[in-house]
């Protein structure tokens, strides 16, 4: 099932205005094929609810909101999911970072600053999967 155009949408509850500016603001940030998959993955099962959920409160609302750039959301994003040890969301968000203009450099060192508030084992384990995520997506380190 696709939910990349506006009739499957609506049929994941576009009758809430939050959820449309939501699937907008999630797809510009997160990327069209990882809302794709989320939302299929959770289509017609028990996750369904939360995604629309998430999907209007969180990108609808408190995405939309004034007050932080994309970018600094973002760079925000990083360090709490390195403290909740969220590495599957962390993965997708520093994707969203890239995408929201954060550079390497400021993903790495957010991870690094994290270090000292959430301790080394929650960074060195964000640190894993944003070195695989930046590999991916920018190529390797140079030197």
């Amino acid at each position: 099932m696709n939910y990349s155009n506006q009739n499957n949408e609506a049929n994941f509850g576009s009758e809430d205005f939050r959820f449309d500016d939501g699937i907008q603001v999630r797809r510009e940030v997160m990327g069209d094929d990882f809302v794709d998959a989320a939302l299929e993955r959770a289509a017609g099962s028990d996750g369904e609810e939360l995604q629309k959920h998430v999907t209007a409160t969180v990108w609808g609302s408190v995405w939309t909101r004034e007050g932080l750039s994309r970018r600094d959301r973002s760079l925000l994003n990083i360090g709490m999911l390195v403290a909740l040890r969220a590495t599957e969301e962390l993965r997708g968000h520093v994707r969203g970072g890239l995408n929201n203009g954060l550079t390497r450099e400021e993903i790495t060192e957010a991870v690094i600053h994290s270090s000292g508030y959430c301790g080394a084992p929650a960074a060195l384990s964000a640190m894993k999967v944003v070195q695989e995520v930046l590999e991916a997506e920018l190529g390797p380190k140079a030197q």
